[in-house]
C-alpha cells in the first residue's frame, strides 16, 4: 500500500484510478483497507476543490417529494390548499415559518437547509 495526500489533480486522477482497481476487494485484505484510505483522502479532496451547493429550498422539496413519489397534492396539509402548494413548488410565494415547520418533518429534511434564501419567479 502505497498512500499519500492528494495534493494536485494529477495525484487526484492517479488516486481514482486506484480506487477503480481495488473497489470490490474482499473485506479485511489489504486492498480493502487501501480503498478505505483512498476513499477518504479522494472525498475530502472532492470537498475542496469540487464542492457542492445544497438545493435551494423548493429544489430540496421537489428532490425529497420524487424519492418518496409525492404528487404535489400530498403536501396540502404542509403547506395549504391545491394553490399555495402550486405557487410554493413554483416559486411564486415564499414558504412561511409553519410551511417549513411541517415540511421539515414530513419530508424529514432539515429545517435549516428549508429556511435558506431563494429567488421568486417573477
Amino acid at each position: 500500500m502505497n498512500i499519500k495526500l492528494i495534493k494536485t489533480e494529477e495525484d487526484y486522477q492517479t488516486a481514482l484510478k486506484r480506487l477503480d482497481e481495488i473497489f470490490d476487494a474482499t473485506m479485511g485484505t489489504p486492498e480493502s483497507d487501501e480503498a478505505d484510505v483512498l476513499a477518504l483522502l479522494v472525498d475530502e479532496y472532492e470537498k475542496q476543490h469540487y464542492p457542492i451547493d445544497a438545493p435551494d429550498p423548493i429544489e430540496a422539496i421537489k428532490i425529497r417529494m420524487e424519492e418518496m413519489q409525492l404528487k404535489q397534492a400530498d403536501l396540502i396539509p404542509e403547506i395549504g390548499g391545491k394553490s399555495r402548494v402550486s405557487e410554493i413548488l413554483n416559486k411564486k410565494r415564499k414558504l412561511t415559518v409553519e410551511m417549513i415547520r411541517n415540511l421539515a418533518v414530513r419530508l424529514n429534511l432539515s429545517a435549516n437547509l428549508l429556511v435558506r434564501d431563494y429567488q421568486l419567479n417573477p
